[in-house]
């Protein structure tokens, strides 16, 4: 007798090992990513936010361990160096400002201080600033521009006109004229504290109309969605629509928004401290040293250089990362 015509053949029935391959592949296509996920994916492809923000990392890790990098390369940033300085010019002995092994930047003119030492320290004052500056905007403009755009009415009238009046006015000039006339001692602060906190104070105050515009516009239009008129109709309060709605969709436009305010931040604080109303001598910082650089921007051109550059790396990779960051999040949206 023959054999049936259609009896399977041991080729082609499928075994166990090749059934659990295909049911592990068809469970791996349909595994869900969470937001965050998704956003870290696209911003691994973008290369420029992703130096920027090692970079940006970076320059924390120097600010916070500032004094242990001085003291490993076994350099003061207040300490002088008179012997490495030509007495009758003034600048550093050597050529590119007194660059060498010891003295991985040079050294100041007329004082012979170590410039590298100073830029580490000086990153501490820029970031200090830059961040915390950045948080009371982002705290100020995240509450009044979601009540303006969620209750609307006299309160949005009120705060938009409040934005309105802060972005006309000429915050440098008002940061000049407070900070030169604030006392030596406030709140238990003095000399370079109580100058970093009106600073930081102002710079931020001044800074929350711009994110407070953004928020405003979010809330306009967030709040005729369809998730917030369903939590409307099951009974919710406005407080729980305004936490549990709308914060947690704004946390994206906001972080984007922070991170393109603190290099915004660091140069306004640059330029304080180069019109001589930030913080004083010996603290060191950036502006400063530009300033300093005026008189020796011939003889020792190094000593303008640097602090320029460090100013300019900063803010490039703070920009960088926050483009990228920006398209992570919002992939769709304009530039």
């Amino acid at each position: 007798m023959t054999a049936p015509l259609h009896e399977p053949t041991a080729e082609a029935a499928p075994s166990a090992a090749e059934e659990a391959a295909v049911a592990g592949a068809d469970a791996k296509a349909v595994q869900g990513r969470s937001l965050g996920r998704i956003a870290w994916e696209r911003l691994k492809r973008d290369k420029l936010a992703l130096t920027g923000g090692v970079v940006v990392l970076l320059l924390i890790v120097v600010a916070i361990f500032a004094p242990l990098i001085t003291n490993i390369v076994g350099q003061d940033p207040d300490v002088y160096h008179e012997d490495l300085i030509d007495p009758l010019f003034g600048t550093p002995r050597g050529s590119l400002g007194g660059i060498s092994g010891d003295h991985w930047f040079g050294v100041e003119p007329v004082n012979g201080r170590d410039i590298f030492a100073r830029i580490v320290h000086g990153a501490r004052i820029s970031l200090l600033v830059g961040f915390l500056s950045a948080v009371v905007a982002v705290i100020i403009g995240t509450v009044l521009g979601v009540l303006a755009g969620f209750f609307g009415g006299w309160v949005d009238a009120l705060i938009s006109r409040v934005m309105d009046g802060l972005l006309a006015f000429p915050q440098l000039l008002f940061i000049i004229a407070l900070v030169s006339v604030m006392p030596n001692e406030m709140l238990g602060l003095s000399g370079t504290g109580v100058r970093l906190f009106v600073m930081i104070l102002v710079i931020g105050f001044f800074g929350w109309p711009y994110i407070g515009r953004v928020v405003r516009g979010q809330t306009l239009s967030m709040r005729e969605r369809e998730y917030v008129e369903a939590a409307r109709s099951l009974g919710a309060g406005r407080f729980y629509i305004l936490f549990k709605e709308l914060l947690p969709n704004l946390v994206a436009p906001i972080i984007v928004y922070t991170t393109m305010m603190i290099p915004t931040n660091i140069l306004t604080e640059a330029a304080l401290s180069f019109l001589g109303v930030g913080v004083k001598p010996p603290t060191s910082s950036w502006g400063q040293m530009l300033s300093s650089a005026i008189d020796y921007y011939q003889s020792d051109p190094m000593y303008m250089v640097i602090p320029g550059l460090a100013i300019f790396i900063t803010v490039l990779a703070f920009n960088l990362f926050g483009d990228g960051v920006r398209d992570a999040l919002d992939p769709k949206g304009s530039r």
